[in-house]
């Protein structure tokens, strides 16, 4: 296996000098579980996120007022991203695009009509949002672009996995990094003691780099007193096969203590296994998204970690990649959005309820505004 490379999430730039020694490349394998690195880890992603620009400012307004942008989710039925639809919608109203979500059920066949709709009805640019892969929509992508709209994708792969050259803006989050924080924290909490169910969805493309970087980070930072097991279903069976999947296994495996639904609207499917099969108690969930009825899970007790990723900050640093396409701009391949844990102690500063776009810190409000020319 690699190396893990430093955990440290550059883009939470005010704790770089703090944590940049302790969060070194690890061992290859440790012979004994690294507490201390977990610990720092851990801390590095525990602090109010830090906005970094992603690049120059510029005058968003002059240049995108007016343009038509079509959103295509993976599905809407997902919590998570319907929440970034919302919140890019409410984003482009401030710059003064005009933004339509394509509300589906995530069904290829609704993507590409929405994709016909967008091209057909004169769109400047198509978004395809948080998990649809540009390349299974080749034909549709190509002829988009002969038409003259733009296609954009953002919130679907590893920054570890290449861009796809037909798009003409991706903006990548480095979902390994998240794999990396999980593994450190059930290091910490377990004491190098694992027995982790993760649960993937292999139809998300970068599902695979984050359940390696877990995996890897069991290995080397826990060391030989911890293990896993990696079962993967499909976005459409989650509401039907998460719960047996975690049943089944929970019996066949009563020294389970860490499930990992790898995100975090799943975890709603596993908490019912754990109460059939008297787990309530010893066995823990940690999982991704910052899905705000999640978050209420936290709070209450029933989730014990999940590592969010605010959706405003997502939607604005979304628009602001396309924006700067559409203003001439280059548009780099990172959303600049920074991933932050919470867990008992900070969960009700997200709201309560939990809200989308709470619990982060206003830095990023204010910082886009700025570099937007929207002061």
């Amino acid at each position: 296996m690699t190396e893990l490379g430093p955990i440290f999430n550059p883009r939470n730039a005010g704790l770089a000098l703090a944590v940049a020694g302790a969060l070194a490349a690890t061992p290859a394998l440790a012979a004994t579980p690294d507490l201390d690195h977990a610990k720092d880890v851990i801390a590095a992603h525990s602090a109010t996120p830090e906005f970094v620009p992603p690049g120059p400012a510029f005058k968003a307004k002059d240049c995108v007022a007016g343009k038509k942008l079509m959103s295509i989710p993976t599905s809407s039925a997902i919590p998570f991203v319907d929440g970034i639809e919302s919140s890019m919608d409410t984003v482009s109203k401030q710059v003064g695009i005009v933004f339509q979500q394509w509300k589906n059920q995530g069904r290829p066949t609704q993507w590409i009509q929405g994709m016909e709709f967008a091209v057909n009805n004169k769109f400047d640019g198509i978004d395809l949002q948080a998990g649809i892969i540009p390349g299974a929509l080749a034909p549709q992508v190509a002829a988009a672009t002969k038409a003259g709209v733009k296609v954009f994708a953002s919130h679907y792969e590893d920054t570890t996995q290449p861009t796809d050259p037909a798009v003409a803006v991706t903006l990548k989050l480095p979902f390994h990094e998240v794999g990396e924080v999980i593994g450190n924290w059930i290091t910490l909490k377990t004491g190098g003691h694992a027995n982790v169910l993760i649960i993937g969805s292999d139809d998300v493309l970068p599902t695979k780099p984050y359940a390696k970087a877990l995996e890897d980070t069991l290995d080397k930072v826990c060391g030989p007193g911890c293990k896993y097991r990696y079962v993967g279903v499909t976005i459409p069976d989650w509401s039907t096969k998460i719960q047996t999947v975690a049943q089944s296994s929970l019996i066949a495996d009563p020294t389970i203590n860490y499930i990992v639904p790898t995100y975090d609207s799943m975890a709603q499917f596993v908490i019912p296994a754990l109460t059939i099969t008297g787990h309530r108690k010893d066995v823990k969930i940690a999982t991704f998204n910052g899905t705000p009825f999640i978050i209420d899970m936290v709070r209450k007790g029933d989730v014990e970690m999940d590592v969010g990723e605010s959706l405003g900050w997502i939607a604005r640093a979304t628009l602001d990649g396309y924006m700067r396409n559409f203003c001439g701009l280059p548009s780099g391949e990172l959303l600049n959005v920074p991933l932050y844990i919470f867990d008992s102690s900070n969960a009700a500063s997200a709201g309560i309820p939990a809200n989308f776009d709470q619990g982060y810190g206003d830095k990023h409000i204010a910082g886009f505004n700025k570099l937007w020319g929207m002061e």
